[in-house]
């Protein structure tokens, strides 16, 4: 095994502090592979061993690495109201086939607007897959960036996500899709 792990891969991450609470980004060469909510020490540590698993390596912290540095501006820039899509490379690589054809679909639905499962399913030339495509936003590797919290039902219901509705509500709202909660 190289310095790099098995296949000449290096992981780097860092937590960062956010108003939806701690956030881990980890990014390979390639590009971002990974943002984990709600990173506490407990869920932090279970996200590196996946990591480790999946990628074959022991990811490093690096806070300094710029394509880190720069997804921790960029998401900074987004949860404050500053930036309305990202503008990184994203490593693909911890999702796959059906997963990954719908999320880069999702990739096109812009900041401010919703889209329902069953419309995309359409989009991606599936039109009876909607719970295969609320499946695929439980699988995101890369929620916030791929922004999967603008899936929603389509009767008007907001629908499941992966860091819990309240977070998913917040963002909704900082995008202008929802009022803001009142308390």
């Amino acid at each position: 095994m190289d310095s790099h792990g098995r296949y000449g891969r290096r992981v780097v991450w860092s937590v960062m502090d956010t108003g939806i609470g701690p956030l881990l980004l980890a990014a390979t060469r390639e590009g971002l592979v990974n943002v984990v909510f709600h990173a506490t020490d407990p869920v932090r540590d279970r996200a590196l061993g996946r990591l480790a698993s999946r990628l074959g390596t022991e990811p490093a912290e690096a806070p300094g690495s710029p394509l880190l540095a720069e997804a921790i501006r960029q998401v900074e820039a987004y949860l404050t109201g500053g930036r309305r899509d990202f503008d990184l490379p994203l490593d693909w690589s911890l999702i796959s086939g059906f997963n990954r054809e719908v999320l880069r679909e999702l990739l096109g639905v812009p900041y401010g607007s919703v889209v329902g499962y069953g419309d995309l399913a359409r989009r991606v030339g599936q039109p009876g897959a909607s719970q295969a495509v609320g499946v695929a936003m439980g699988a995101n590797p890369l929620p916030v960036v791929v922004p999967c919290h603008r899936v929603v039902e389509s009767g008007g219901g907001i629908g499941g996500f992966g860091g819990g509705l309240e977070t998913k509500r917040r963002l909704l709202a900082l995008e202008g899709v929802l009022p803001e909660p009142l308390f």
